[in-house]
């Protein structure tokens, strides 16, 4: 409990209400229970057991106020709640995560009047009541950890926003690019995971409680004012939906957060690694530490154990969010087999350690932007650029232009030629070769200058015109566009969990009140 409960106890079991209730009390000993302000790890766990407590308060409270519970019994049966949370807040104390096994535990402290408590309530609402609360503290979780590890990747991205290095398609170097711009790709796949996390977060976090098993009750519980003291932003407005058909598509949607979240991260991960398999790479992982280690046969090797570990956990984060959708698959409405919180939580888990993991990834990578400069000018990745510029100023056809690329590119490889080093007058036999039968010049138009200007990556990159393109105006656009909306997504975080502290502390405050009446 966030108050102190022992002198309370004490004082309700000695009141005439409670002389048949078992006198049993917190130690006057037992150190004092953290207030809400207090630093996470002095909270409460809140698991199972806690969310019951807090219903079982709500209960108290609202039905004793609404009259549906008699108030000269609220003394008793808010003594008997009081007894087993403090109980079960001892080492080694009982934490039933079940309506059936935490009702005796009322019944010992306070009597079968405090199952009057349970009045239009069932274990299948206030099950599906906590596996959402539950599972959207899980999420604002997993949201924390994506923001952490999108902050590193945006230092990054801000870092090396002129490092102009290759880009590759079917794994074949492709196209020179800013290396900024490059990671501000995989920013933006994060970034979708993170509305889909708000998205998934906002239909978890509907209140079942008080339809209870099927088509509600006949007493007139008042959901709303439960939801609220929960911390829930509204209700599952359908009976049969609350706790047959939207709980079992929590997890699952769940799941396709993680899901996304672990296929992004392997996409990265699955990138770098590549470079391990050139002699001379121009991107690794920082040596030593928990980054890297040496193979136990061959002296000269440097395996990235980092990458092999994040990868490794994406694929478990994906396993789990695959599974349970299948588990989800092919059963009646209610069914219990997706629902389970230990193995849902632990999916979440294993996507927050695959994001941990690949923080530290960006954290610990280097770069060499000469090495990447020398790979781009030892190929031909500037090549489509020369299509470009005749198409664009010349208004030569593309698929001609991109003929007269393809040749130059055949007879430079033929002859072990770099781009830079390529004669200008075979680029002109070329060209009057590819436009042969058109009705255009057999003149090259470029001069010599703007044909080696062409093929300069640093330049391509530069004068890229497209929105979204790695210019350096729209790097700084898209920068800052991506910090914005990275300080939008951790004020939603904090939002979320100030509103749910907000709410307990109101029940608490309310359940005191209740639980001192004479």
């Amino acid at each position: 409990m966030r108050f102190a409960l022992a002198p309370l106890v004490a004082a309700l079991m000695a009141g005439p209400a409670l002389a048949q209730a078992p006198a049993t009390a917190t130690p006057s000993n037992a150190p004092a229970a953290a207030p809400r302000a207090a630093p996470a790890a002095a909270l409460p766990v809140r698991d199972e057991f806690f969310w019951l407590g807090e219903m079982n308060k709500a209960t108290a409270v609202i039905n004793t106020d609404e009259g549906l519970l008699d108030r000269a019994l609220a003394p008793r049966i808010a003594a008997g709640i009081i007894q087993v949370l403090d109980a079960g807040a001892q080492p080694g104390g009982k934490r039933p995560s079940t309506v059936i096994s935490f009702e005796p535990l009322l019944i010992e402290a306070a009597g079968p009047e405090v199952t009057l408590l349970h009045a239009g309530r069932s274990s299948q609402d206030m099950h599906a009541t906590y596996r959402a609360a539950m599972l959207r503290e899980d999420l604002l979780r997993l949201a924390d950890q994506l923001n952490r590890s999108t902050a590193s990747l945006l230092r990054l991205a801000e870092r090396h926003a002129h490092t102009i290095v290759p880009n590759y398609t079917n794994g074949v170097a492709a196209q020179p690019n800013s290396l900024g711009h490059y990671l501000l790709g995989h920013a933006a796949g994060f970034e979708r995971d993170a509305q889909r996390l708000r998205e998934a977060y906002a239909r978890v976090d509907r209140s079942a409680m008080g339809t209870t098993v099927l088509n509600g009750t006949s007493w007139p519980l008042n959901r709303e004012r439960m939801a609220a003291y929960l911390g829930f932003a509204g209700l599952v407005d359908n009976a049969y939906d609350a706790s047959q058909i939207s709980s079992m598509e929590h997890p699952v949607e769940a799941g396709a957060v993680v899901g996304s979240i672990a296929l992004h991260t392997g996409h990265v991960v699955e990138d770098i690694m590549t470079q391990y398999a050139q002699s001379r790479p121009w991107m690794l992982l920082a040596e030593g530490g928990s980054n890297t280690y040496v193979s136990s046969a061959m002296p000269q090797k440097r395996n990235p154990g980092l990458l092999n570990t994040t990868r490794r956990d994406a694929s478990t984060a994906l396993s789990l969010a695959m599974g349970v959708a299948i588990q989800a698959h092919n059963i009646t409405p209610g069914m219990s087999d997706p629902k389970d919180v230990r193995p849902n939580r632990a999916m979440v888990d294993a996507g927050i350690t695959a994001l941990r993991n690949l923080e530290r990834v960006f954290n610990g990578l280097v770069v060499s932007p000469e090495r990447a400069l020398e790979e781009l000018n030892s190929d031909w990745t500037a090549s489509q650029e020369l299509a470009d510029v005749l198409m664009r100023k010349y208004r030569l056809p593309f698929r001609v232009g991109h003929h007269f690329a393809s040749e130059v590119v055949d007879y430079a490889k033929a002859k072990d030629i770099k781009p830079l080093d390529f004669p200008y007058a075979q680029a002109r036999r070329i060209y009057a070769e590819a436009v042969q039968g058109t009705a255009y010049s057999p003149q090259l138009p470029m001069s010599e200058a703007e044909f080696r200007a062409t093929l300069d990556p640093v330049a391509i990159v530069r004068n890229r015109a497209t929105r979204g393109g790695p210019q350096p105006a729209e790097m700084a656009r898209m920068l800052a566009e991506a910090q914005q909306k990275l300080a939008a997504q951790q004020q939603w975080v904090q939002a979320r969990r100030a509103h749910i502290d907000a709410a307990l502390a109101q029940l608490d405050a309310d359940f005191a009140r209740l639980a001192g009446v004479r």
